[in-house]
């Protein structure tokens, strides 16, 4: 009996190790680990999104492109569009001289191909007309991030909180990347497979090792990549128009729900006023640039509304959403805004 209980607390004794060092090193991975409402998340779901606005010349949105070939007719000039090389002919004929109407009419039908690869067939101008005109409803819409191509195939690992279950899949192109994200359930968890090889608008082919250089090569696109910068923003006039509400705010955890029910006013005079139902509190905001970046400090007195004090770098905005970040040494914060 003895020696059966001595191999019984050895075997007892690996056991917790073993279970200790997968412990420790679920720990050491956790940062890596993301979900989809993860903000890395949504930036590679919008990496992987269509590219649309290569062809913006011809049809005028951002949030759509027309599925190759077709052909157009500029000044009396018919283009075949058989490559994305033949924009720069469309682009050619409209430049080349200034006494005529530049009018892009294109032959239908065509096949319209949305943002998140839905396509759609389109008979006629009519249609194409009303349906440029829904796309212009949603001119805040956050639209592909250009400027930076992802090397397939990528490994992804997954774990369902749900059902306890892990497995891997392999990612071959942007459209299964952007439909993996897509069908993410909220139970499921996700690590990328570093090193990961990408290519910037400068063509320049980077290898990306963790999450953070992963996100910081995506604000780099944003800030840097002409594509994504067609309309100039005032982020001071915009920050000081309108109410706005925290729809994302991740500290350690998500702690948005802290925050239901808020609504901020940032005022031309520096204060920001926080409201939930009649009671209102005040604060104060600054807007400063620090290495070409943008940085909002936020400052409330508060305990709950103090906890959003910090100098948020930002991230990106428009006319209706603005997102700020935080890194620190061990972890990032972000702050979201929305308008109301």
């Amino acid at each position: 009996m003895f020696p059966l209980k001595k191999y019984l607390s050895m075997t007892v004794f690996l056991l917790l190790l073993s279970c200790q060092h997968d412990m420790d090193e679920q720990d050491n991975n956790a940062q890596e680990t993301i979900t989809s409402v993860s903000p890395l998340t949504t930036y590679l779901q919008r990496v992987a999104m269509v590219q649309t606005v290569q062809d913006n010349v011809i049809d005028g949105s951002t949030y759509c492109t027309i599925k190759l070939p077709y052909t157009v007719t500029v000044n009396n000039e018919q283009i075949a569009v058989n490559t994305t090389a033949d924009y720069q002919k469309v682009v050619d004929n409209i430049n080349a001289n200034t006494n005529d109407d530049d009018i892009v009419k294109i032959d239908f039908p065509v096949t319209m191909v949305y943002y998140n690869y839905i396509e759609k067939d389109i008979p006629n101008q009519a249609d194409f007309d009303s349906l440029i005109d829904y796309w212009n409803l949603y001119p805040d819409l956050l639209s592909k991030i250009n400027g930076l191509n992802i090397n397939y195939p990528i490994t992804i690992n997954i774990y369902n909180s749900a059902n306890q279950f892990a497995s891997s899949q392999s990612i071959i192109s942007d459209q299964a990347f952007f439909n993996f994200i897509k069908k993410l359930e909220d139970s499921q968890y996700i690590s990328l497979k570093y090193p990961i090889s990408i290519v910037d608008y400068h063509n320049q082919t980077k290898s990306i090792t963790n999450n953070l250089e992963f996100e910081n090569a995506i604000k780099y696109a944003i800030d840097y990549c002409p594509e994504n910068n067609i309309v100039a923003f005032d982020f001071t006039a915009i920050l000081t128009s309108g109410y706005w509400k925290i729809p994302y705010y991740f500290d350690g955890s998500e702690k948005t729900l802290a925050y239901n029910g808020y609504w901020f006013m940032f005022k031309s005079d520096k204060s920001v006023m926080a409201t939930k139902g009649t009671v209102s509190q005040m604060g104060t905001w600054e807007s400063t640039e620090q290495n070409g970046v943008g940085e909002l400090k936020i400052n409330f007195s508060s305990e709950l509304l103090g906890k959003l004090n910090n100098n948020w770098m930002l991230f990106e905005f428009n006319n209706s959403q603005i997102r700020l970040r935080d890194v620190g040494d061990s972890s990032t914060s972000y702050l979201y805004f929305e308008k109301m």
